[in-house]
């Protein structure tokens, strides 16, 4: 007997997927990768039924915007993003399930916002923003603006509004489901940014002040790392039992452009932190962290982009070998495209809250 695919119109999806009160239930994709549970396309996350998650799909943003605005998230388009969902428990990394998610991306909705900095006329650049994003429990997560919109892969981080489990061929494990829609940020190795019912986004720059001076020599002999323990930990150079890594890197900034093709050797910054604050969950939700160059110039970093990567691409600390002979310390995101984190001549890296409650 022939099988026939049921084909439901994209008008009843929205209408279920925006009935509150609805039952999780299975419903066909959203968009055009069609249901295949017979393996008959080479595509390995098209073979289980998606399921639609309840909970509101409109989200609230407010902080250094124009207005406050209420977005509809049925008027964006569906992108998917597939997640090995993690949990700290007992000190331990535990597995949870492997899933593919649909929603919507947080690139898209903040790209009809328009950004007002509180501090826009000391310094006009947006990499110090961030995005504190809160579930309709209360609970929080902060985002940096570079996690949002630098990263060479885009649409990592979703509001999901489906979920489809990856089901192995031979173990056949059913993934316990989550009911409610979810903040999913795909990058993350502990995925503790994957907040449920997510419902208000709040767009923030750093309240940290730093004297810009475009003019001065860049220069600093020495980095404070603050805010990681009693004192803070004043360096001159690269502690010696930390292992020198080399990336190749195109070096392109969004202003600029081509700086070069180079290979740039240092440290994982994160190894700076591991035995000062170590992975934790509220750290993981809610940790912020600035870095500064003698000249003022800063930018804001996730202590999860730094610490809580399931892609290998580091942050890298440089004292040696600086790009453009602005030094000492220096730093590099392997993960962004464009280099404008990548601070010259740091003064200073410190650690804060994110969430500024």
């Amino acid at each position: 007997m022939k099988k026939y695919l049921l084909i439901i119109p994209a008008f009843l999806l929205t209408l279920v997927a925006c009935e509150p009160s609805r039952p999780v239930k299975e419903i066909a994709p959203a968009h055009a990768d069609a249901y295949d549970s017979t393996d008959q396309t080479n595509d390995f996350y098209d073979n289980e039924q998606v399921f639609s998650l309840t909970g509101s799909h409109t989200i609230t943003i407010t902080g250094e915007v124009d207005q406050p605005v209420a977005v509809s998230l049925t008027d964006f388009v569906p992108r998917s993003v597939i997640v090995k969902e993690t949990k700290i428990e007992d000190g331990e990394i535990r597995f949870i399930g492997a899933y593919r998610y649909e929603g919507i991306s947080l690139y898209d909705i903040l790209d009809r916002i328009k950004v007002v900095k509180k501090n826009a006329a000391e310094f006009k650049p947006i990499i110090d923003q961030y995005v504190v994003v809160y579930g309709a429990a209360g609970d929080s997560v902060v985002i940096s603006w570079g996690e949002l919109y630098y990263p060479v892969q885009r649409h990592q981080i979703l509001i999901a509004n489906g979920v489809m489990r990856i089901v192995p061929s031979k173990s056949k494990d059913q993934w316990p489901l989550p009911e409610k829609t979810r903040l999913i940020v795909g990058s993350d190795l502990v995925t503790g940014r994957n907040i449920s019912e997510p419902v208000k986004i709040v767009v923030r720059s750093l309240n940290t002040v730093f004297k810009v001076d475009r003019n001065i020599q860049m220069w600093a002999p020495e980095m404070v790392v603050a805010g990681v323990s009693d004192k803070p930990l004043v360096l001159n150079s690269i502690p010696e039992n930390i292992q020198h890594e080399t990336f190749k890197q195109v070096f392109y900034g969004r202003g600029k452009g081509i700086h070069g093709i180079t290979p740039f050797n240092g440290i994982y910054l994160k190894e700076l932190f591991l035995d000062k604050v170590p992975v934790t969950s509220e750290r993981i939700r809610n940790g912020l962290l600035v870095i500064a160059g003698v000249d003022g110039y800063r930018c804001a970093m996730t202590y999860s982009e730094l610490m809580n990567r399931n892609d290998n691409a580091e942050v890298m600390l440089i004292d040696e070998n600086n790009y453009e002979k602005a030094g000492k310390f220096s730093c590099l995101f392997a993960a962004d495209f464009f280099s404008d984190r990548a601070i010259k001549s740091i003064t200073e890296i410190r650690m804060i809250q994110g969430n500024g409650d």
